[in-house]
């Protein structure tokens, strides 16, 4: 599955060091760093994703992202989204996956068709499932 949340990128104080630190308003507490722009983007990208797989985990509902042209930094500030992928974010990090065996009756000549081209039937599923979620969040929550 993939969405899109703003953040908003604040330089760090030259005190303090040269990176930047990276908050996702939409996502309460969501807020990282990294010594340089392109890994506070990273990091950006790791922490919301994380912080969306913990709520999806728990049977919460992820909240909509916000438009990024209503996002207002503080003065320093810039807003950006960051583009996340979860599918890909849960192989990297090894999130649980729940085994399914599905029983299931589909008509004699989609199961002709799927053996001829070595489909994966399971994979099929996995993929309407991750669709038919996706669809259902689009409607509550703008995906840019």
């Amino acid at each position: 599955m993939k969405l899109s949340y703003p953040a908003i990128f604040y330089k760090c104080d030259p005190d303090e060091g040269e990176g930047y630190t990276v908050d996702v308003p939409d996502l309460l507490g969501c807020v990282t760093e990294g010594d340089t722009l392109e890994e506070a983007i990273f990091m950006g990208i790791d922490a919301a994703s994380g912080w969306i797989m913990g709520e999806l985990r728990a049977g919460r509902p992820i909240p909509p992202p916000s438009h990024l042209e209503t996002i207002i930094p503080d003065e320093g500030g810039f807003a950006s989204i960051l583009p996340l992928d979860l599918d890909e974010y849960e192989k990297k990090f090894g999130m649980q996956r729940i085994k399914k065996n599905l029983d299931i009756e589909i008509p004699a000549y989609l199961a002709t068709f799927a053996e001829s081209r070595n489909l994966d039937i399971s994979k099929i599923a996995q993929d309407a499932l991750s669709h038919l979620f996706q669809n259902q969040h689009a409607q509550k929550v703008h995906v840019p």
